[in-house]
């Protein structure tokens, strides 16, 4: 299996026995939600993950999800007010509000940034309301469009408003502490509306001075992110297309197209992608995903993307194992079709550009491997380089890289098609390419006839940037 499993962590697949079930079915990264759990349930789940890859010798990652801003509703009366169309209620931003009438709005500068004509949209987007005026204070009167049933502390969407709040909140800082205290290998970060938010988040994360820190995954969930893509996706380490506020906040029929549009713009710069949100979520309750989320599934490897997640299905569903292993059935079946492989972006690079070199050298080995059927390619790497430029071309070789940064180890678990090696022998480029030809004879990876690639850095001890790439047999 080519396309990575992401699979959140909670009541239902928290215990040891349940994490470890879930690695055998085929999870490679596991996600901690920080909306929910409180730091004791977390060390718990990451002790019980360590160990696991120690057991099992795997290299398990973990994201952590960071809640950002949540804009709510209060309290309303008798939890739940039966809103009838063109009906006009009154927001406020009051928290001493003793109003019944009027409907608190966790989110201060709501009067400030919000102008007649724009809508609310209220519990995904269920209800709808159009802005009819603000007194830029403390109150916004609104008129409903779509109507239902109002609810207690249901989330609020504005797809119009270009929203003032920051990108992380007071609790957002003591979980990044908390993070990179725990050595966690990705981290994603919510609410992101420009580049300048994943700066902000580098910027927290340096504070900590430490050498090998998280990397970013930018949540594209709101509309704003679409206007900034590209230098999203210049800034991150990684995307996740986030559907569930992100098809809140744009026209729903534009979802599919934006979905392929974001992974394309990754593919040729090289970083993964997740697909998120509702993938089989069916099998929250149900033993078998519907057709349609089969076909979903299916598409999205299609579609390029390097990883799906599971959020409520392995969090709270009832068959978090199951689900784990259908995901997998539906992968590998996609996965044998040809279509798939062999992206072909050419770097647009300039001949004197620092990195001409290796990603020639890395364009080339793919492109020689499809030329040639090689069984493997194989590179050496300590920053991963390598391994995303390999990937981002999408062989149908297997991808396996080498490295002595442990942490890399994990983080490459979310990269599509690439399998990690730890090694630390580094003689010359000829010892080493023959010692870890046998290193992999002996796992069973290659064996006696198979055409393998090499691509590395010579001369090897100086580990700098790649410049070789070596077509032979595997004797």
């Amino acid at each position: 299996m080519k396309t990575k499993i992401v699979a959140t962590v909670g009541p239902a697949s928290s215990s040891k026995e349940t994490l470890k079930k879930m690695i055998l079915a085929g999870v490679n990264v596991f996600r901690l939600n920080f909306s929910h759990g409180e730091y004791h349930e977390h060390l718990k789940i990451i002790k019980n993950i360590k160990e696991l890859n120690k057991e099992l010798n795997t290299h398990i990652a973990m994201l952590a999800d960071l809640q950002g801003p949540k804009i709510r509703i209060g309290q309303v009366k008798n939890n739940g007010i039966n809103l009838k169309k063109n009906q006009e209620i009154i927001f406020t931003t009051d928290e001493n509000n003793k109003d019944d009438n009027k409907i608190f709005i966790n989110y201060k500068h709501f009067p400030k940034d919000v102008k007649p004509k724009e809508k609310i949209l209220v519990n995904d987007g269920k209800i709808l309301f159009e802005i009819i005026s603000t007194d830029r204070k403390k109150i916004v009167k609104a008129k409903v469009l779509v109507e239902g049933i109002l609810s207690s502390r249901k989330g609020v969407n504005l797809p119009n408003t270009a929203i003032s709040l920051p990108c992380l909140t007071e609790k957002d800082f003591k979980d990044i502490e908390f993070i990179v205290k725990n050595k966690f290998q990705w981290i994603g970060l919510s609410f992101v509306r420009s580049a300048s938010d994943i700066i902000e988040l580098k910027q927290t994360i340096e504070k900590y001075k430490i050498e090998k820190h998280p990397l970013i995954i930018a949540k594209i969930e709101k509309s704003e992110a679409l206007k900034d893509i590209d230098n999203i996706i210049k800034e991150s380490d990684a995307l996740m297309v986030a559907r569930g506020d992100l098809g809140v906040e744009i026209p729903l029929e534009q979802l599919p197209l934006i979905q392929k549009m974001i992974v394309k713009k990754c593919l040729k710069a090289s970083k993964p992608t997740i697909i998120a949100t509702q993938m089989m979520e069916g099998m929250i309750t149900n033993i078998i995903p519907s057709r349609a989320e089969v076909n979903d599934v299916a598409n999205s490897v299609l579609d390029g993307a390097d990883a799906l997640m599971l959020s409520g299905e392995t969090s709270v569903g009832q068959f978090p194992v199951e689900v784990v292993k259908t995901m997998k059935k539906i992968i590998d079946n996609i996965e044998s079709y040809t279509d798939i492989y062999y992206k072909h972006y050419v770097p647009q690079q300039i001949i004197h550009e620092e990195r001409f070199i290796s990603d020639s050298i890395l364009y080339n080995a793919c492109e020689l491997a499809q030329q040639s059927n090689a069984k493997a390619i194989i590179a050496m790497t300590y920053s991963g380089y390598s391994a995303y430029k390999i990937s981002s071309q999408r062989p149908k070789s297997k991808i396996y890289i080498f490295t002595n940064n442990h942490s890399l180890l994990s983080k490459l678990n979310l990269v599509w098609g690439v399998e990690g090696f730890y090694y630390n022998k580094f003689i010359s480029t000829d010892n080493t390419i023959e010692d870890i030809k046998k290193k992999l004879q002996l796992e069973k990876k290659i064996e006696k006839g198979d055409l393998v690639i090499n691509v590395a850095s010579t001369p090897i001890k100086k580990l700098g940037r790649t410049n070789m790439l070596k077509l032979s047999y595997v004797d």
